[in-house]
């Protein structure tokens, strides 16, 4: 089989190594826009058990990985000058530039065939490469080509969070996953901020578009925006500063696709759907998207029997996670209002705002947490 996967992150990467690991006789092309050692963003954060769902099938890339993530049980939550942890909430987390040349590697290792700093500028080009592909893997994240080349085959839907973000590092370690809420005379902002490494740190900085019209950020440039948001964490940043990587205020786009394949091309991670960064499941979903697609691919004799598997298997359970992220998105936009919640309540609206998590699960999952809360809701 010839495959071309069009796109270098987590899930583009992880079906190349995957299926030419598996299938060593086929011919796997994998295109990338930028060079292998160019990424935006910082680090990404996975919950749970971090890569362990690999393990079983891939416990040799789990161990490449493993050791180069910071990991940890809490979350801790700022607000009004005061903090809280929430226990039992473990999730990990890694340089997405260290992620992806882990990546890099094990894909040149099996033998697929890299070409970075590559654009492909229309499917159509790719088709008479090579004298076309049996399979074509878009990989190619929120702005993928071949998603907006045939938006009505793939039955595209596309929103915007009315929350702006951007996305900065800093060299203040944090021990935990945390969220630092602020409330300044013009808005209010919310900071979410992780460790990757042992020097450096994801420092996330998001607000309402009330609180991002009143700071005039349409009118600021990079280097204004970032100064802003310095001095509205000063506190959260000790001293350290923002370090921007491409970090210019979004919406968060929510992509949605009702048909994940279309002639010869298969759409995987966020070329197909998008997670909320505040769930920390992009990542995550992609690689086992990447999982999926390999499954139905062996399991049927024929390509487009094999895409129609992977969508009817593996639909229910995005769908599910995706609609989390959405209710858990909804939540943060209107985090200005939550905010004028005592502590303890606005944390059990924070950890309850998925709808994932009922009172019994909080109570397993976070028994000291629980336990405080139930305590003051008995308080006269």
């Amino acid at each position: 089989m010839r495959i071309a996967v069009i796109g270098g992150g987590p899930g583009g990467l992880y079906f190349a190594y995957l299926w030419k690991r598996r299938h060593p006789d086929a011919v796997v092309e994998l295109f990338e826009q930028n060079p292998a050692g160019a990424t935006w963003g910082f680090g990404v954060v996975f919950s749970d058990q971090a890569l362990e769902f690999l393990r079983a099938d891939d416990p040799e890339t789990v161990d490449a990985i493993a050791p180069n993530m910071e990991g940890w049980k809490n979350i801790t939550l700022n607000l009004h000058g005061e903090s809280i942890e929430i226990d039992g909430v473990g999730f990990s987390s890694i340089g997405r530039l260290a992620l992806l040349s882990l990546l890099q590697e094990r894909v040149r290792a099996v033998g697929v065939v890299t070409q970075f700093d590559r654009a492909i500028q229309s499917v159509d080009a790719l088709q008479g490469l090579q004298q076309g592909y049996d399979l074509i893997v878009a990989a190619d994240g929120l702005n993928s080509l071949v998603r907006r080349s045939f938006e009505g085959d793939f039955g595209t839907s596309l929103s915007y969070s009315s929350n702006k973000f951007a996305w900065y590092g800093t060299p203040r370690r944090f021990e935990t996953l945390s969220q630092t809420f602020v409330k300044t005379e013009r808005g209010a902002f919310n900071a979410h901020h992780y460790r990757y490494s042992p020097t450096m740190s994801t420092f996330l900085v998001e607000c309402d578009r009330a609180t991002w019209q009143a700071y005039g950020f349409a009118s600021k440039d990079a280097e204004q925006s970032k100064a802003v948001c310095e001095e509205v964490f000063a506190e959260t940043l000790g001293g350290q500063p923002l370090i921007s990587n491409k970090s210019a205020w979004r919406n968060f786009p929510w992509i949605w696709n009702e048909h994940w394949s279309f002639r010869n091309m298969v759409l995987i991670g966020d070329a197909l759907h998008s997670a909320h960064f505040s769930i920390g499941s992009g990542t995550r979903l992609a690689i086992e998207d990447a999982i999926a697609l390999t499954k139905a691919l062996e399991a049927e004799a024929h390509v487009a029997t094999a895409l129609c598997r992977y969508e009817a298997e593996r639909k229910p359970i995005v769908k599910k996670l995706v609609t989390a992220a959405r209710t858990s998105g909804e939540w943060y936009e209107k985090f200005p209002e939550h905010m004028k919640l005592e502590l303890m309540d606005f944390a059990y609206s924070y950890i309850t705002r998925s709808g994932r998590i009922d009172d019994a699960r909080l109570r397993a999952m976070s028994p000291s947490f629980m336990a405080g809360y139930e305590a003051s809701r008995s308080k006269p």
